[in-house]
């Protein structure tokens, strides 16, 4: 059947003054509106489009891409509030509501927040929620193992540290004590697991652990001292967040990669620094 809220592969059925309507083996059909068809679409050929409602509520085809689709979260932008909510441009013709109900806080026009997208059957239209935590999967073991790498989106600071939507299903939580970074809702970055504790929440971590992380950090220092004509003023002794600013990565990922460097000949140790050898 065809699906509301997702891109969808169909053929191409008939032409009319409106538009093409494009069919799916179910022997459903939507209309592809004039403006989206393109010039080289023909009968039986096949397309993908991505179906929603239109301003008139009217299940209609699209070739416009947006930002996020149907059972997914991302990082929207409000354009205007209204007294039926907020409206999110999510790159499609129509902006995509988010009720205040469904407001985990009053949002304003201009900034952008974390928000999944669903099938409203009280009101039979796609809508946007901020109410991020109620569409997360909980209760049972998540598909994922430790040390794997995962897509995070940030969405929630907390007194622990930083809530995160993982792999764009499960919580997870970045805690304070390490973050070497500045993080706020809305960040979409990579990290890695950390632990799957018993109630099957997952704590993250930013940087791979044990000896696999210092090998591409310490590549990442070289680069960095190539780039900055051979000296680096960071040491043993200098401030995690300065290193972090400089390098991205925490005061004990450098320690172990300058170490590694340092082994190899590659680098020298100063006092006020590190020396890239024969640069």
């Amino acid at each position: 059947m065809i699906e509301l809220g997702r891109t969808n592969r169909l053929k191409a059925l008939r032409m009319t003054s409106v538009g093409m309507f494009l069919g799916h083996p179910s022997g459903e059909d939507v209309l592809l509106p004039n403006k989206y068809v393109p010039e080289t679409l023909a009968v039986d050929d096949f397309i993908n489009v991505f179906v929603y409602t239109d301003s008139e509520d009217r299940i209609v085809a699209t070739t416009l891409l947006p930002l996020i689709e149907r059972d997914e979260f991302g990082v929207l932008k409000v354009v205007s509030v209204t007294s039926f909510g907020a409206f999110m441009d999510w790159g499609l013709e129509k902006d995509l509501l988010v009720p205040h109900r469904e407001q985990a806080d009053p949002m304003e026009v201009g900034r952008s927040y974390p928000v999944y997208v669903y099938y409203d059957k009280t009101t039979d239209r796609l809508v946007g929620s901020t109410r991020i935590n109620k569409f997360l999967e909980e209760g049972e073991m998540p598909d994922l193992e430790v040390g794997e790498e995962v897509s995070l989106l940030v969405y929630e600071r907390t007194d622990l540290g930083h809530n995160v939507v993982v792999n764009n299903r499960y919580r997870g939580l970045i805690y304070a004590s390490e973050t070497f970074r500045v993080l706020r809702p809305g960040d979409q970055i990579q990290g890695y697991v950390k632990h799957i504790r018993d109630d099957f929440r997952i704590d993250i971590r930013l940087q791979k652990a044990g000896y696999e992380k210092v090998e591409p950090n310490a590549q990442a220092i070289l680069d960095k001292l190539e780039k900055s004509g051979g000296f680096l003023p960071l040491t043993d002794h200098s401030d995690p967040q300065v290193i972090y600013r400089t390098l991205e990565m925490s005061k004990k990922t450098f320690k172990q990669a300058i170490g590694s460097l340092y082994r190899e000949r590659r680098i020298v140790l100063e006092a006020k620094g590190i020396r890239l050898v024969n640069p």
